[in-house]
């Protein structure tokens, strides 16, 4: 029997948390594996983001305690092993009275640790998700017992071939995006915004808590950018630069009806459809959503990243012809101002951009990582 055909509903466990960066991936395949008659439980800290957005989409959601490990403070690991080991109580209690689950998936970061610590012990096959390029601490510690280690990025697979199981399978499904992105609809995107057929729309953010020096240079391109009678800007700031941001950008209202500046978008999915061009950041769900959409992009990895890890993210879309890559250090060197103006002005080119970025299929990525999740659960015949 192979995942394809095999008609049983499943019970699947799903440990994400912290971050929308790792929740979003985590809730696109739970919105799959629904839509093929499983049923799906999630598991995440009661305090985080996870407790809000997980019973937002109408998925059961079990609450667990837990703390992470900073290496640069030792003594943290004593509390971390201890909540962890209350955790694993709290979830062996609660499969005790229910259905113990067909396979688990866990989508990294130390929330994931309970579960599927506890499913190695009691048998249950995990799979394992990594979004970055560089994997984190808890995938890597984990990747020994998984069924199937998925990654997002090609690059990712090295990270984990020295520490996989003998069985354990290495596979690229790309980075899920939830439903209400992939789907989202281009003609309303641009109704929302004014937008004509002439007219062209940047779309700029730098995630959920902004770029700052991203803000900075597409500010100081503001006459620049305004001449063009045609161009609506979308421009997302993030919370705290919301204010600075509208200071020193000094809109009038009849900019502004061009100019839309918000601390965060909450219809990102129509944002990114109404899109011609984007500058953004090179978050792994950034990335994910953009290639999923096809939209051209400026990318300007966050040069603090972990091992750097933006930049190669980044470099999964520029490499396969759908990006350009500004380095953060180039922003006020007139190198971002000359990559936007020069993609604004020539739109053959952002159709080869966009080509080159369905070629990648991300949008396929949710069904591809269901598939293995399905794979992983089926009985051994």
């Amino acid at each position: 029997m192979t995942s394809m055909d095999t008609k049983r509903s499943l019970e699947v466990a799903i440990a994400a948390g912290g971050t929308a960066g790792h929740i979003n991936p985590a809730l696109a395949l739970a919105e799959e594996m629904r839509d093929r008659g499983h049923h799906v439980t999630f598991f995440g800290q009661p305090t985080r983001l996870e407790a809000t957005l997980v019973p937002q989409a109408g998925f059961d959601f079990v609450p667990i305690e837990v703390t992470g490990f900073d290496r640069s403070r030792p003594w943290t690991l004593v509390s971390a092993l201890r909540n962890t080991r209350k955790a694993e109580h709290t979830i062996a209690d609660h499969f005790s009275s229910t259905t113990r689950p067909d396979v688990a998936v866990g989508f990294g970061a130390y929330v994931e640790l309970p579960l599927l610590k506890w499913c190695a012990s009691e048998g249950v096959p995990f799979v394992l998700h990594e979004q970055n390029s560089v994997p984190g601490l808890a995938n890597k510690s984990l990747a020994h017992d998984a069924a199937t280690v998925c990654v997002s990025l090609p690059v990712a697979r090295k990270a984990f071939e020295g520490v996989v199981g003998q069985g354990t399978a290495i596979v690229v499904t790309g980075n899920p995006v939830r439903r209400s992105v992939r789907e989202a609809d281009r003609d309303q995107g641009r109704a929302k915004l004014g937008a004509t057929p002439d007219s062209t729309v940047l779309l700029v953010f730098g995630g959920s808590l902004g770029a700052r020096h991203i803000n900075q240079g597409i500010c100081a391109m503001r006459d620049q950018l305004l001449a063009r009678g045609d161009l609506i800007v979308v421009h997302s700031t993030g919370k705290d630069e919301y204010e600075p941001t509208v200071e020193a950008l000094g809109l009038t209202d009849e900019q502004s009806a061009r100019w839309h500046v918000m601390p965060y978008i909450d219809d990102m999915g129509d944002m990114l459809a109404a899109a011609d061009l984007v500058v953004s950041r090179a978050g792994a769900s950034s990335i994910a959503e953009i290639a999923a959409l096809a939209v051209p992009s400026v990318l300007v990895p966050y040069p603090f990243a972990t091992a750097d890890h933006q930049t190669t993210n980044a470099r999964f879309l520029v490499d396969a012809g759908a990006a350009v890559l500004v380095v953060d250090d180039a922003i006020d060197s007139g190198e971002l101002s000359g990559a936007i103006d020069g993609l604004l002005d020539d739109s053959d080119r952002r159709d080869a951009m966009r080509s080159a970025a369905q070629g990648l299929a991300q949008d396929q990525a949710a069904s591809v990582l269901a598939d293995q999740t399905e794979k992983a659960a089926a009985p051994i015949v």
